[in-house]
């Protein structure tokens, strides 16, 4: 079964957190960590993406996101879907790169 390029979407974790002490270091890679066990791939330092089904499934995970969140800095969680991620210009130097493609199936938990 294809998934639709309008109802999938992915999932975008973007943070700025503190890291001045030893706490804040533990913390930062504390939640880096729980986005990585969560299915998440780093795009860039800071700016991690998911690719989900669907919208519902994108809530539970934001859900899930926010039981995570450290006390301290910055973090956005932005869902877009297919269509519009594929339509992201990436770019290493001057040279265009290809965008990422979303995996060819859904695990299912």
């Amino acid at each position: 079964m294809a998934l639709s390029a309008y109802k999938s979407v992915w999932l975008f974790a973007l943070f700025d957190l503190p890291t001045f002490s030893k706490e804040h270091r533990r913390q930062y890679a504390r939640f880096r960590k729980k986005l990585l066990d969560k299915g998440f791939s780093m795009l860039q330092y800071s700016v991690y993406a998911k690719h989900m089904a669907s919208e519902e499934a994108a809530e539970s995970t934001k859900n899930s996101v926010r039981e995570s969140l450290p006390p301290a800095g910055q973090v956005r969680l932005l869902a877009i879907t297919d269509h519009q991620f594929g339509r992201m210009e990436v770019f290493a130097g001057k040279k265009r790169a290809k965008t990422e493609d979303p995996p060819m199936q859904i695990a299912l938990f």
